[in-house]
C-alpha cells in the first residue's frame, strides 16, 4: 500500500486548485504522522537507508525506528525535558538525528537543528537564543560545545553518539536502559515543533518556530515537485544538510510520512561524482540537487542517471541551459520551487502536469495564495514587478520569531507575509524572481545574513569597520566578499587570509568571504548605517 497524497486531482493546475482542502485537525503530531502510524500498519516498511562513510549500507524500518525513538522520549524525559523545552541537534544525515526530532515530538519538546559547519559563534548563538536544555551531537563537533558550555546555563544535558566524553551521557547506552513504550503527547497543528534559524540583515539571525503543521503545509508541494509522489519504487535523497529547511522539511520527514525510503550520508563536502554512485549504487528514484549541487555535476561531467523519476532544485533560477542538461542527464525535467524559512514550498513546478518555463519557479501550489505586491500593500497586475508575499492563514508559515515580537509584526502587511524578494507574475500566472529587497546574499543555495559576518569580522582587534556583500559567481550564484576598514597603522599584510579562517572558525565555513578588500572608509548614511548597495554598485 502506498501513502495516500495530500493532492488527488492532478488533471492540471486550475482544478488540482479548486479542488484543494487543508483537512480540518484538531490533533496532529509530526511523529505520529511520519513514523509510528507506518510502525503500527507496516512494521517491516523500509523507512530510512545509511550509507556509512565507510561504505556499509544499512537498513532501518518503521518499527525499528519508532522504538528507539520511544526509547529516546523516555531518556529525556528522565532528564527533565518536557513539553515546550527546546532540545538542539548538531549532528549530519544519520539515524540519530532522526530519532532526536522524533524522540522530541512524541514529548511536545521543540527541536532545534543546527549545522555541523557552525563554529563556537554561530552555535553559541543560537544555542543560547534558544534557551536549549538538552543537545544531541557527535565526538567530531562535540569540542566547539565544549568551548562554549559556560556560557549556555540553560543546556543541562549533552548526548553524545559514539561514545562519551566527560561530563556528556553516552546516547546509545542510554536508550538501551530505557523501554521502548512511549505514548506521543497530545498535539495540535499550532503547538511549536521545531526553532530554524534564519540570517537576516539588520541584526543576528531569527529563530523561525514552526508549528506540527508545517509538515502538512510541505506535502503538497513536495508531492508535485517530484512528479506526484509517492510511486511505487520511489527513494528519496538529498546532499542538503536536515538542519536546513531544503533538507529537514522538503525531504527527510515528508518522505518519512509518504512512506518513501530516506536515504541518509554524510558528506562532508559535496562530491559530484560520489554523488552519481551514491544514487545508482542506492537506486535513488527522487532527489532534491540544490542549483550549485547541479553546476558541480554539470563542470564534472556526470554520468547519465537514467533511473531517476523526478529532480527537484530551489534557491535560486537555473536557466534554460542547465534545464536542457538536466532533462540529458537525468531523463527527467528539473522542477524548480520557491519558499523560505518562514513559509516554504508555496511555488513549485510540475512537468507532468504543466511545461516548464526557464527562469521560473512555478505557479502557486494549491492550498497556499501567493501574490506580487505593490507598496501599498495591494496585489499587483501581471508583469508588473512588486514584492512576493504570501496570505495567512498557512500551515507552511512560521509561528512567530523566537523572543521578536518586533521582527515578526515587521514581516506582515495586513494578512500577507512579506518574503523580502521582489519579482513578477506571468500572463500565465508564473512567478519569475528579480531581485531581493534586504542584502541577503544567496550563496550555494544558503540564505546568508551579512550582519553576523560582519559583526565577526569586527570582534578582529584590528579591524575598525566592516560590511559584507554578495558578488556574481558562477557556481554559487553569489560569492561572499567582505570590505573591511582596519584600525590606523595595522599593515595589510596576509590579514585577509586571517580574517578568512576566523569566519570559517567561528561562524561556519559556508558564509566565510571568499575574498576581502581592504578600504579606508565605507559608504554611510546620514544616520550611520553601511550602504552595502553602494559598495555593489562601486563594483558594477
Amino acid at each position: 500500500m502506498l501513502a495516500e497524497r495530500t493532492i488527488q486531482n492532478t488533471e492540471n493546475w486550475k482544478t488540482m486548485r479548486e479542488a484543494f482542502r487543508w483537512p480540518d485537525l484538531a490533533r496532529f503530531n509530526i511523529a505520529e504522522v511520519a513514523c509510528a502510524r507506518w510502525a503500527r500498519s507496516q512494521p517491516d516498511r523500509r523507512a530510512l537507508t545509511l550509507l556509512r562513510t565507510d561504505g556499509e549500507v544499512r537498513h532501518y524500518t518503521y518499527a525499528e525506528l519508532d522504538r528507539a525513538a520511544n526509547r529516546f522520549a523516555n531518556v529525556l524525559r528522565a532528564h527533565g525535558v518536557a513539553r515546550g523545552d527546546r532540545v538542539a541537534v548538531l549532528l549530519p544525515q544519520t539515524p540519530e538525528t532522526v530519532l532526536t526530532h522524533l524522540a522530541s515530538y512524541k514529548l511536545g519538546a521543540i527541536v532545534v537543528p543546527l549545522f555541523t559547519l557552525f563554529g563556537e559563534d554561530g552555535l553559541e548563538f543560537r544555542l543560547f537564543d534558544s534557551g536549549a536544555r538538552a543537545l544531541v551531537t557527535d565526538r567530531a563537533n562535540l569540542p566547539k560545545i565544549v568551548n562554549i558550555r559556560d556560557r549556555l546555563p540553560a543546556l543541562t544535558d549533552v548526548f553524545t553518539v559514539d561514545g562519551t566524553e566527560s561530563g556528556t551521557h553516552a546516547f546509545w547506552q542510554e536508550l538501551g536502559r530505557a523501554a521502548d513504550a512511549c505514548e506521543i503527547v497530545d498535539t495540535g497543528p499550532d503547538d511549536p515543533a521545531f526553532l530554524s534559524y534564519t540570517s537576516g540583515t539588520t541584526g543576528p539571525p531569527k529563530g523561525a518556530l514552526h508549528g506540527h503543521r508545517v509538515l502538512l503545509g510541505h506535502l503538497p508541494g513536495v508531492e508535485l515537485h517530484h512528479n506526484r509522489l509517492p510511486q511505487k519504487g520511489d527513494c528519496l535523497w538529498t546532499p542538503a544538510d536536515w538542519a536546513w529547511m531544503g533538507g529537514l522539511a522538503n525531504v527527510m520527514l515528508p518522505a518519512l510520512t509518504l512512506g518513501v525510503p530516506l536515504v541518509a550520508h554524510r558528506m562532508a563536502k559535496f562530491d559530484p561524482e560520489h554523488a552519481f554512485h551514491l544514487m545508482d549504487r542506492l537506486e535513488v528514484r527522487n532527489v532534491f540537487l540544490p542549483p550549485t549541487a547541479l553546476k558541480l555535476m554539470r563542470a564534472a561531467g556526470v554520468p547519465k542517471v537514467p533511473q531517476l523519476r523526478s529532480v527537484a532544485s530551489g534557491g535560486e533560477a537555473l536557466g534554460a541551459e542547465m534545464l536542457e542538461w538536466g532533462r540529458a542527464t537525468f531523463g527527467t525535467q528539473i522542477n524548480e520551487f520557491y519558499g523560505q524559512t518562514e513559509c516554504n514550498l508555496v511555488l513549485s513546478n510540475c512537468a507532468e502536469i504543466m511545461p516548464a518555463k526557464p527562469g521560473s519557479m512555478g505557479k502557486p501550489v494549491p492550498g497556499h495564495d501567493v501574490a506580487v505586491l505593490g507598496a501599498d500593500g495591494t496585489a499587483l497586475p501581471a508583469g508588473e514587478v512588486g514584492e512576493i508575499a504570501i496570505k495567512r492563514p498557512d500551515p507552511g508559515m512560521f509561528l512567530e520569531y523566537w523572543g521578536r515580537p518586533d521582527k515578526t509584526a515587521e514581516k506582515f502587511i495586513g494578512n500577507w507575509m512579506l518574503t523580502g524578494d521582489t519579482g513578477h507574475v506571468d500572463e500565465d500566472g508564473y512567478f519569475h524572481f528579480s531581485a531581493r529587497t534586504d542584502d541577503v546574499i544567496t550563496s550555494s543555495g544558503y540564505r546568508i545574513g551579512p550582519t553576523e559576518i560582519e559583526d565577526c569580522l569586527t570582534g578582529h582587534p584590528d579591524v575598525l569597520m566592516a560590511a559584507v556583500i554578495g558578488v556574481p559567481d558562477p557556481i554559487r550564484t553569489e560569492a561572499v566578499k567582505a570590505f573591511v576598514v582596519l584600525r590606523h597603522g595595522i599593515g595589510r599584510e596576509i590579514l585577509d587570509q586571517t580574517l578568512i579562517q576566523r569566519v570559517r572558525d567561528r561562524i561556519s565555513p559556508h558564509v566565510a568571504p571568499r575574498e576581502v578588500t581592504f578600504v579606508d572608509d565605507l559608504p554611510m548614511t546620514a544616520t550611520g548605517k553601511i550602504m552595502r548597495r553602494a559598495l555593489k554598485t562601486s563594483l558594477e
